[in-house]
């Protein structure tokens, strides 16, 4: 199948001939049609799979269409977009712009974080397509600065994210000011209970749509895990950098203190590279994302809700520096590499507290992770913290040179057992 089968106006077909797209992915075939014939949809792929095709090319179609002859050329918000973060707002407004540019219709973008003053010019010129951070949005409708009474399409993206970052709220306060006679578009890399019971209180019918969903994961990925000491995971993500000459990785740490520590470390390395995380300003991120993107600094360091919905083509390298502790979440940022097919390497490096998160994570894939050996820095420190429920006992091996070794592939690292996950393990913050 072609996009031209997809029964889209030919100035999104241009559109999309232009961005270098000839096949639609498995989401963008079997959603579109269904969301172009008026029907609501839920809809489940895992990252990179163009999920924001999926749904912003027929609202496109159908908003151009409902359009089109008519002399009345006032704009008024006929499709609402709902992104957690202010990245992906972005990138989902630049992807409608793309496939738009033979169009007349007008989007926009709000999100918080940043002065609102030009935020109200664009809204009060008028536009057909808005995406929005909830926050904001409900901010802005709360003073009176826009209007939702003409929403046909209400999309809620990575609805999954929404639930995680506590939006929730404020997206039943936003559904509850539209429309009731609306299609409702609902898309998230993971599916759990919360979220189907979301749509189901929101929406009484609506289609299924699943396509490669979170819980697979792309066969294209190389994975491995190294076993490091938590002091000594900056030194061996340094020899890796240098040993491997990665010149284009996106590494997740699991604290925005944990990524600032890291940037110094690395940049005291040699290594170009920027952080992106919460307390980083808008203008910074953005900078930092778009010199990652033109190649001028090597590795970028975020925070998972940071990067949620950064869209990087041929990144051939993500590094979990922490093990996440949502299962699914592994899947979601191996996810980032290995796109179209292509290949990509996911590289983790886990500390003894952190191995119980390692082995949900197993389970959750069905088979166990290659672990490397060989490496300069071998596990020595096997004291589980009293908060995770471990025995806090240290067992000591020699220590290693701290040079970096060709690595070599085990099933696990001899002399280290893998202990049963206590039931008072908790989160780590």
């Amino acid at each position: 199948m072609d996009f031209s089968q997809l029964n889209l106006l030919p100035e999104i077909l241009s559109a999309i001939r232009d961005s270098g797209y000839e096949q639609p992915s498995p989401i963008q075939s079997r959603a579109i049609p269904v969301i172009l014939e008026g029907k609501s949809v839920l809809g489940c792929a895992q990252t990179g799979s163009g999920k924001t095709a999926a749904f912003s090319l027929p609202i496109l179609d159908m908003i151009a269409r409902k359009k089109d002859g008519h002399s009345d050329n006032r704009r008024e918000i006929l499709a609402l977009i709902l992104a957690p973060t202010r990245e992906l707002a972005l990138q989902i407004d630049e992807c409608i712009r793309m496939y738009s540019k033979y169009l007349t219709l007008k989007s926009g973008v709000v999100f918080g974080g940043t002065s609102q003053k030009n935020q109200e010019k664009m809204l009060s010129d008028g536009i057909d397509i808005l995406v929005a951070t909830p926050g904001r949005l409900w901010d802005l409708y709360r003073q009176k600065l826009l209007k939702l009474n003409k929403v046909e399409i209400f999309v809620i993206d990575e609805a999954d994210r929404m639930l995680d970052m506590g939006f929730i709220a404020d997206v039943r306060r936003i559904s509850d000011v539209l429309v009731s006679k609306r299609q409702t578009l609902m898309f998230s890399a993971t599916m759990p209970d919360e979220i189907v019971e979301l749509i189901g209180s929101m929406l009484s019918d609506y289609v299924t749509v699943e396509a490669d969903p979170a819980s697979s994961e792309v066969k294209t990925i190389d994975q491995r895990v190294y076993f490091v000491d938590t002091a000594n995971k900056h030194r061996l993500l340094v020899d890796i950098i240098k040993s491997e000459r990665i010149s284009s990785a996106l590494v997740f740490t699991r604290t925005k203190h944990g990524a600032d520590a890291l940037t110094r470390r690395l940049t005291k390395a040699g290594i170009k590279c920027r952080a992106i995380h919460g307390d980083k300003s808008q203008p910074a991120r953005q900078v930092a994302l778009s010199k990652f993107k033109k190649g001028e600094i090597d590795i970028l360091i975020a925070t998972e809700i940071a990067a949620r919905g950064i869209d990087i083509e041929n990144l051939p390298y993500v590094f979990n520096y922490n093990i996440p502790e949502d299962p699914e979440m592994y899947i979601h940022r191996i996810g980032r590499t290995g796109r179209a097919g292509a290949s990509g390497s996911a590289i983790s490096f886990c500390n003894y507290e952190e191995q119980p998160l390692l082995y949900d994570i197993e389970k959750l894939l069905g088979h166990k992770i290659p672990v490397i050996e060989g490496h300069g820095y071998p596990m020595t420190d096997f004291t589980a913290d009293s908060r995770s429920g471990g025995q806090n006992k240290t067992v000591s091996l020699p220590q290693t040179s701290g040079s970096f070794a060709p690595p070599t592939v085990s099933k696990f690292p001899k002399g280290l057992t893998r202990p049963r996950r206590p039931r008072s393990f908790k989160k780590m913050k």
